[in-house]
């Protein structure tokens, strides 16, 4: 259930049935059983606390942080949800945002990924830490978290190679680099 906060009352009501009883009834009388359910649900109360106290997170500060966050975001739970409610909830994590390393293993990921599309052509793809740290800084948003950062490759990368391609400068077999300059943004050059 994605960002419980925003549910009906009446969810609610039909979610503590569920997570009491372990069972659901409709108006006809038939029951569901829900005894070897798991019911993940998430929330985005909080995030902005998320993000202001994490901007300055480092391994000194760490888990002082996340402690500091915890206790926050579980405060603004309570005033946001129902207390019947949250006493029904067995287990309640908080994720924390991904860090640029993290962002930087995403996108040697993406681009493993991207380059098994490639072996079908015979083409083989490197990419430069320029590269690879362009696409973390173009991708990544502390608000959405890494998830531009598949539309990023798609357009930076993928639909650029595919012109190039296109337009006869990448062949099947070549071995290339991708790589990323200031003035000139990301290019495709063959390996030397």
């Amino acid at each position: 259930l994605d960002e419980i906060e925003k549910a009906h009352p009446d969810v609610f009501n039909t979610l503590l049935q569920v997570l009491d009883d372990g069972r659901l009834t409709d108006n006809k009388g038939r029951v569901v059983n829900f005894k070897n359910t798991i019911i993940i649900m998430t929330s985005n109360l909080g995030s902005h606390l998320i993000q202001e106290n994490f901007e300055n997170i480092d391994e000194q500060n760490q888990q002082e942080i996340m402690d500091k966050t915890k206790d926050q975001v579980f405060d603004l739970l309570k005033q946001s949800l129902r207390p019947e409610f949250l006493n029904r909830i067995d287990e309640i994590v908080l994720f924390q945002p991904l860090t640029k390393k993290q962002i930087g293993r995403i996108v040697q990921f993406q681009l493993r990924g991207f380059n098994q599309m490639l072996l079908k052509r015979n083409i083989i793809m490197t990419a430069t830490d320029d590269a690879v740290n362009y696409l973390m800084e173009r991708g990544y948003d502390p608000v959405f978290g890494a998830r531009p950062l598949k539309r990023v490759i798609q357009t930076e990368v993928l639909n650029k190679l595919s012109k190039e391609i296109l337009a006869g400068n990448v062949s099947d077999g070549d071995r290339i680099t991708l790589d990323y300059f200031e003035e000139s943004g990301l290019v495709f050059r063959p390996v030397e």
